[in-house]
């Protein structure tokens, strides 16, 4: 485990998280012409207990990592970072490591990558750099790839800016391109799709956004699933399928559940200064 932390902020006398929007706009609009929404990898998808790689000499996707922010409730200034790296086989956790940060940028509905997408970077380009044996082959945001208002949600620039294929998983419906949650809620109810556990979530306009997924047998709640970069639709619901334990994702479920541990014990601790 690695551990790190600094300050992310601006100026304390500056302009406010506001004056940066329009910069912000067109940095996002820049990065969501880079992004590919098909299957852009070498590995392919084998499911658990599977060993192709040892068999047949396949590539397969190993190394999954889970992304997740989170915040102290009473100062929400202070953020942990947590990229979780699991065994796509056996959903066991090989590697974790942890930033935690003092984040003076607020949130700002539709901008979140530009809170939370630097802490990640970080973790990521200290792993690149020591070429650690457990880098991921694909990144499980907790936040929305192409089903986001802007069309360019968390996963999309973590994806685009790490090169690493990303898949984004929403807990709530952004309502995008006439998509609802009660629309939603009325397909799966009724089964009309061809597989009942998964609604494709295409808007007015025509576009299929994602897919909304009942994740386990007994899941009453769909999980929202898009594509952030390098990875299809279709695949994207494949590898969360096979990463499901509980209603979230496993990378994600444990990414979330340790950084709030770290985060915890780093309160606790009177020697840790940031």
């Amino acid at each position: 485990m690695d551990f790190s932390s600094k300050n992310i902020s601006f100026d304390k006398d500056g302009p406010s998280a506001s004056s940066y929007q329009q910069e912000w706009i067109e940095v996002q609009d820049n990065l969501k012409q880079k992004v590919v929404l098909e299957d852009d990898f070498t590995w392919t998808i084998s499911p658990q207990g599977s060993c192709l790689d040892q068999v047949c000499n396949v590539e397969t996707l190993q190394y999954i990592g889970g992304v997740d922010v989170s915040f102290v409730k009473e100062d929400p200034s202070l953020a942990c970072g947590a990229l979780v790296v699991l065994n796509a086989y056996t959903l066991n956790v090989v590697h974790e490591e942890f930033e935690v940060v003092r984040l003076k940028v607020p949130y700002v509905p539709g901008f979140l990558a530009f809170r939370e997408a630097p802490i990640i970077l970080g973790i990521l380009d200290k792993m690149k750099q020591k070429a650690h044996p457990f880098y991921p082959q694909l990144l499980m945001v907790d936040g929305n790839g192409i089903l986001h208002p802007k069309g360019f949600g968390l996963a999309c620039h973590l994806g685009v800016l790490s090169n690493i294929p990303a898949i984004g998983i929403g807990k709530n419906l952004h309502h995008v391109d006439g998509l609802t949650r009660s629309g939603v809620m009325q397909f799966l109810k009724a089964g009309e799709s061809i597989a009942k556990d998964v609604i494709p979530l295409v808007g007015k306009s025509g576009q299929t956004w994602g897919a909304a997924v009942l994740s386990t047998p007994d899941s009453l709640k769909p999980i929202y699933i898009s594509p952030g970069h390098r990875i299809s639709i279709d695949s994207s619901i494949r590898v969360v399928k096979l990463c499901c334990k509980f209603r979230v994702p496993e990378p994600i479920r444990q990414a979330d559940i340790r950084s709030r541990i770290f985060l915890q014990k780093f309160k606790g601790s009177e020697n840790l200064i940031i």
